[in-house]
């Protein structure tokens, strides 16, 4: 590795397109591999950040696991190596390049912070800085560019998994015909409250079993063969938390406050995917065929639309998978011809909905990076070019 400070740029400009990756750029493997941290190790999505880091094959020096005091001590088995989390501490960020951060809101606030005046990129799952107006919100195949004016470690944060699913099947569209006004019902599985409550679904289901009564430490209520309102705050205007993000994060996102969301997010039981019915009212005329040809070329967007085998995206299929699942493509027979479309998708919450979301904007950092030794204990920094 040369010791003065390149720039690197891919043949898209700053970025390679992440959905056409199978393997690291020769150049990239070849050099800087990054200190990278995780806070929130011993969660859902914590742990589905090691099963990646593995998958994927991401180049790093040091990887170390955070968690909060109950689990300080544990150990995590990460390739061939066992790893002992440790716990949040003044300076604990020292020397480390990239911390992916999912511990939710107030670990966040407090910690995300130092890990960047400690010159760490912080990649940050919660939703406390998600509408900061000097933070990014970051979906890579669809926003990519807005991290371009970052020329110092800082705060990128990883959309609400709803919005995310949703924008992957959306945007190509919008790109195309422009969504004037996008209604979504949700169908969320439990991994969206996290381990503890795939942890109840699973029980109820051996509780059902055994004719035993119901564990409802999570949700207060019976889960199992149930379905129930988003277990989020409910404002005064009807609307609960979940549904408001869905309108908020694609305004920013899409950087257009003139789109119309209206939302209704539903818990069902299932275990770790994400469904979501979505219909669309288009700028400019837009059928169905044109649609599945655009999805069909969209990155991180899987095709499912059989009728005649009634073939079309369900959570059990889409659970372990990388793309968004779309299906039920169809003309909305409450609009004018051409206005407006009706779909269903479904995409792994943990997966893209989280953890994958996340280490893919990790990686534009290193595939953009300006490297350059700053003193630091891992001997590099990153900045994008």
């Amino acid at each position: 590795m040369p010791s003065d400070t390149r720039e690197r740029k891919c043949k898209s400009g700053n970025y390679l397109v992440l959905s056409t990756i199978t393997g690291y750029p020769e150049s990239m493997s070849q050099g800087f591999k990054p200190c990278i941290a995780i806070v929130g190790a011993t969660g859902a999505v914590g742990q589905e950040f090691l099963e990646l880091l593995h998958q994927r094959d991401f180049p790093l020096s040091t990887l170390r696991l955070f968690a909060s005091s109950r689990s300080v001590g544990s150990v995590l088995r990460f390739r061939d190596a066992q790893l002992q989390v440790e716990a949040l501490v003044d300076g604990c960020f020292d020397g480390v390049d990239i911390a992916l951060f999912s511990a939710g809101r107030g670990v966040s606030q407090a910690w995300a912070p130092r890990a960047v005046d400690s010159g760490a990129w912080v990649i940050d799952n919660s939703s406390f800085f998600r509408m900061d107006p000097a933070v990014p919100l970051i979906i890579p195949e669809v926003n990519l560019h807005a991290m371009s004016e970052m020329r110092q470690p800082g705060i990128i944060a990883n959309p609400n998994c709803s919005t995310i699913i949703a924008l992957m099947a959306v945007t190509p569209l919008h790109k195309v015909a422009g969504v004037k006004r996008m209604v979504i019902s949700t169908y969320q599985s439990a991994s969206g409250a996290g381990a503890a409550a795939m942890r109840e679904l699973e029980g109820q289901a051996r509780e059902f079993a055994c004719g035993r009564p119901y564990t409802t430490a999570i949700f207060g209520r019976q889960y199992l063969f149930n379905c129930f309102s988003h277990n989020t705050e409910v404002g005064a205007d009807g609307y609960n938390e979940e549904e408001r993000k869905l309108l908020r994060e694609t305004r920013k996102i899409w950087d257009d406050d003139s789109v119309r969301v209206s939302a209704t997010c539903v818990r069902v039981p299932t275990l770790r995917a994400h469904c979501e019915s979505i219909n669309l009212t288009f700028d400019r005329p837009l059928g169905e065929k044109q649609a599945r040809e655009i999805l069909a070329a969209a990155p991180g967007v899987s095709l499912v639309d059989d009728r005649a085998n009634n073939q079309f995206p369900e959570p059990i299929a889409a659970s372990g998978l990388d793309p968004v699942l779309v299906g039920r493509i169809r003309a909305d027979m409450g609009q004018d011809p051409g206005c407006g479309l009706e779909m269903f998708v479904a995409g792994d919450q943990i997966r893209k909905g989280a953890a994958l979301n996340a280490l893919q904007i990790a990686e534009a950092l290193l595939v953009g990076q300006v490297l350059g030794a700053q003193g630091t204990k891992s001997g590099a920094r990153i900045a994008l070019a």
